[in-house]
């Protein structure tokens, strides 16, 4: 086909003639030309078409083919829901400029009202998802939620010139709080290549007939020394304010508070030598009690034995006292319950109705040493869970079936400062309360209540004393004085 440019103009008094001659029949006219067969016109095609020039030849635009500016109309028209009927075009007759306007109105009409088919549409969507939503999402209020937990995070990466000594004691601190995966995991490893099943069954068996657990572990001093402790104590820090001496000839029972989310000034202080515990008080060999159900986790329980780290049961407190003048057992004496009241700025202690601690030591004439440890509540942020509040419940039947609970809690990440399950670095301060002496218990294997009262008594006001000669200067930034919630 010639294209329309190409083509030579031909005045209109030679065309007549031609296109008799030849029987070719003539082209359009110009208001033939104008007949909407592709769509409706613009109101101002007319002039348009004056300023463009003389009009192209019929079957110059082939059937379907339209120009940009068509094109683009079309596609308004459509999205606005407008549509185009041609026929109705058509028959309208060409070139009817008052016909146009009324189909314009018309269709203006039209989409209007389709917006507003759309708006009640919309509503009736957002009607409907309110009516389907869940009565549990609607309670616990998932903006209060969201809100809470962005309080305070930002995230704030570390540069990457820090010194070695601090990357290290990064690391000590995530060594330890990923032990147990660690563990699993190489356990698993073990367990799929066959011929390490040889070494594994046998070890599984012995697992559950070891009593090591209840009688003091398997301690070892190259553990208690392990250079990476000295490390882990460092990253907050850790310390230890001591008061008086403990004479080796006598056994103990360290009371320590309080618990935090996981304990770390615990382990620091008693299960390692981070803190230097055996320079401050030589002769006493302690060990630090934890959750009997540790001990079934293949290779994380030899770990834990190598630290002198043995089940909190009865039998096993009073299997390591009754070994002798300079044996110590230390308590985390709040436990799970505690740990759901360990906020920054608080003391909230979970002691008035501990009696079995108490009991304990009068059985076996070990003397009782309250531990407060200052900054412990520190190291980690955690959702706010009020008592009688949604968080609160599901954790407290969570700790009714498995015997333990878990806070919801953050702190920094291994990049960064202040998003992550890390601990913050914040000063934990051990303080080992005596006056004088420890507080002397005398053996009685068979205690009254009034005595265990009585015992209990005096051991609070211990505790008490620590809390206010010191807390002005290790719990400045304090919300609330110590608390003794139940």
């Amino acid at each position: 086909m010639t294209s329309t440019l190409d083509r030579p103009t031909i005045s209109s008094s030679s065309s007549s003639s031609s296109s008799s001659l030849l029987d070719i029949p003539s082209p359009p006219s110009r208001s033939e030309s104008l007949t909407p067969k592709h769509g409706p016109l613009a109101l101002n095609a007319f002039e348009a078409l004056e300023n463009e020039g003389p009009s192209p030849a019929e079957g110059d635009i082939p059937d379907g083919h339209e120009g940009r500016e068509e094109r683009l109309r079309r596609r308004n028209l459509a999205k606005s829901g407008i549509g185009i009927d041609e026929s109705v075009a058509s028959s309208s007759g060409s070139g009817s400029v008052g016909s146009l306007d009324v189909e314009d109105e018309e269709r203006e009409n039209e989409g209007f009202k389709g917006h507003r088919r759309k708006s009640s549409l919309g509503e009736a969507r957002r009607k409907m998802r309110d009516k389907i939503r869940s009565p549990l999402v609607s309670t616990i209020k998932l903006d209060e939620l969201r809100d809470t937990l962005e309080i305070g995070i930002e995230k704030k990466f570390a540069p990457l010139s820090i010194p070695p000594h601090r990357r290290l004691q990064t690391a000590a601190v995530a060594l330890w709080a990923l032990l147990i995966p660690i563990c699993l995991i190489v356990f698993l490893l073990c367990l799929s290549f066959p011929p390490f099943w040889v070494v594994l069954i046998p070890y599984l068996i012995w697992t559950q007939f070891d009593t090591a657990p209840d009688y003091g572990g398997r301690p070892k001093e190259w553990a208690r020394r392990f250079f990476f402790w000295t490390y882990f104590a460092q990253y907050y820090p850790c310390s230890i304010v001591k008061e008086a001496e403990l004479t080796p000839d006598r056994p103990y029972l360290f009371g320590y508070h309080p618990h935090g989310i996981i304990g770390m000034g615990a382990f620091a202080t008693f299960a390692t030598e981070g803190t230097n515990f055996s320079e401050y008080f030589p002769g006493i060999k302690p060990h630090l009690l934890t959750l009997e159900s540790n001990f079934k986790i293949p290779f994380y329980r030899d770990i834990l034995m190598a630290h002198g780290i043995c089940s909190v049961a009865k039998k096993s407190c009073a299997n390591i006292l009754s070994q002798g003048p300079g044996t110590a057992i230390a308590i985390v004496i709040g436990g799970a319950t505690e740990s759901l009241s360990a906020h920054p700025g608080t003391a909230d202690l979970t002691l008035k109705r501990r009696f079995g601690f108490v009991k304990m030591a009068i059985k076996e004439g070990a003397d009782l040493v309250p531990v407060f440890s200052f900054g412990e509540n520190d190291i980690y942020e955690q959702l706010a869970n009020a008592k009688g509040s949604w968080v609160y419940k599901i954790q407290k039947n969570f700790q009714k079936m498995f015997g333990f609970t878990l806070p919801l809690f953050y702190g920094r990440g291994l990049f960064n400062y202040n998003y992550g399950l890390m601990p913050f670095r914040h000063p934990i301060v051990s303080v080992a309360s005596i006056v004088g002496k420890p507080i002397h218990v005398k053996k009685d294997p068979h205690p009254s209540d009034e005595a265990v009262q009585e015992m209990q008594q005096l051991y609070i006001e211990e505790l008490m004393r620590i809390w206010d000669r010191y807390k002005d200067l290790y719990a400045r930034g304090r919300t609330k004085e110590l608390t003794l919630v139940e």
